[in-house]
């Protein structure tokens, strides 16, 4: 179909006229997105930040909000955030997993994605026009060329952020068992909650920077008088591991029960060190099944070689000597 298509174009507008229809679908759809952004509302946001603006100018010292979101980005809010309040929820926590937590971070990644995939796919214009472009080009050729670059660039970002949130979800799995030794040490030696958690994240931040930081957030969540069950889930939920999520559940249950904390601490923790011995087990035992097909692919060709390319060779002498 697509070669049916692709040559009725070109009998109508000559070898390029299949670039020339898709140059033409894109500014069509670049002119109909104009007035959109033309006719776009305002956000309710900037009216409100207006109207408080003079009763904002009477007491400067009081901030209550940080004001350095980015308001060129905030023009155009509705085109770079998601409207589905479920789906703008879902980015944002994918961002904070990923420990991006700035109040643009989610307009930033729906820019990225936009200025890379437009970016990569004039790259892949400009690289057909210029080294692929003839008559021998089929359909597919110019697809790949052109819109490959772009699709490539609008999913480089997504891609980014899942190996970032993969990468830290292993930092933070890795430091628990050691941020819940130091953090018993505190408990016992007479400090409260809120002080071991403030001193664990000092004393990660050399190691497990990325557990060090979610410390540090819940330590000043409490200090500002907000509820430590909450301020304990928004860290189980921004973290994303399992062993920080039950780490959460025994302590809102020592706290809900009256029982010890360093009691919980203790056995827990004691927990975690044994998972993480079984996690280190586990893959020394699937290391000899990992470089089993590496070792076979490596050694038997060469050794195949030096056993039996001399009795080969003898061989086709003695035949060739027959002969």
């Amino acid at each position: 179909m697509f070669d049916q298509i692709n040559q009725m174009i070109t009998d109508q507008l000559g070898p390029a006229g299949p670039l020339m229809v898709v140059a033409g679908l894109a500014f069509i759809l670049i002119l109909a997105t104009i007035p959109m952004m033309m006719n776009a509302k305002p956000d309710p946001m900037d009216k409100l930040k207006k109207s408080n603006a003079d009763r904002m100018a009477a007491d400067k010292r009081a901030v209550l909000r940080d004001k350095s979101r980015n308001e060129k980005l905030n023009k155009y809010s509705q085109f770079l955030e998601p409207q589905d309040e479920k789906e703008l929820s879902d980015v944002r926590m994918k961002l904070l997993q990923a420990g991006y937590r700035s109040k643009d971070s989610v307009q930033l990644y729906f820019f990225a994605q936009m200025a890379l995939g437009l970016g990569l796919l004039a790259v892949g214009v400009v690289y057909f026009l210029m080294f692929v472009n003839g008559p021998e080009a089929t359909l597919q050729q110019k697809m790949m060329y052109i819109l490959g670059p772009g699709a490539a660039g609008y999913l480089a970002p997504k891609y980014w952020i899942n190996k970032r949130v993969e990468k830290r979800k292993e930092e933070i799995q890795g430091g628990f068992p050691d941020a819940l030794d130091m953090m018993l040490v505190c408990v016992e030696a007479g400090q409260s909650m809120d002080q071991s958690i403030v001193r664990v994240s000092k004393e990660l931040r050399a190691s497990y920077p990325a557990l060090a930081d979610e410390f540090e957030i819940i330590s000043h969540e409490m200090k500002a008088g907000k509820d430590k069950t909450s301020v304990l889930n928004d860290m189980s939920e921004r973290c994303g591991v399992q062993d920080v999520s039950s780490f959460v559940t025994v302590l809102n249950q020592a706290q809900t029960f009256g029982t010890s904390i360093s009691d919980a601490l203790r056995v827990y923790a004691g927990e975690m060190r044994d998972k993480r011995v079984m996690r280190a087990e586990e893959k020394a035992n699937q290391l000899p099944t990992k470089m089993t097909l590496t070792t076979m692919m490596l050694t038997v060709p060469p050794l195949l070689i030096i056993l039996v390319g001399p009795s080969a060779v003898g061989i086709t002498e003695m035949g060739n000597i027959g002969q």
